[in-house]
């Protein structure tokens, strides 16, 4: 999606709290994944998401969430949310909480409102 619509949309990722450490709740969801340990300073929580990034071969930008969690916090973002941010900088598409609520269809009807078609 992300190539489908580079001309007319900015996406990117902000890796929040770790949804699946192997010394709380692991999960086995993607085998190019490693179990790892949840971050406990923001440098070990940026190099996670850097492996994160690489290990899924995701080319987006990447922010990382502080270790206060105020991004997850004031967006209700964890384990995994989508939006949609208009022109004038509001939400224009909240999906669910994943990973049931993960529907990039649903938002790519939204960005196609926003922005038309590629």
């Amino acid at each position: 999606m992300a190539k489908t619509y580079e001309n007319e949309a900015q996406f990117l990722i902000v890796y929040i709290k770790e949804a699946h450490p192997s010394d709380d709740w692991a999960s086995r969801v993607n085998s190019k994944i490693s179990y790892i340990k949840d971050p406990t300073s923001y440098f070990e929580r940026a190099q996670v998401a850097n492996t994160c990034m690489a290990q899924l071969e995701i080319n987006l930008p990447c922010l990382v969430d502080n270790m206060e969690n105020q991004t997850a916090r004031a967006y209700r973002a964890w384990p995994d949310r989508l939006f949609v941010v208009d022109k004038d900088g509001k939400l224009s598409y909240v999906g669910k909480p994943g990973p049931f609520g993960f529907l990039p269809r649903e938002m790519e009807e939204v960005l196609k409102n926003e922005v038309g078609s590629p």
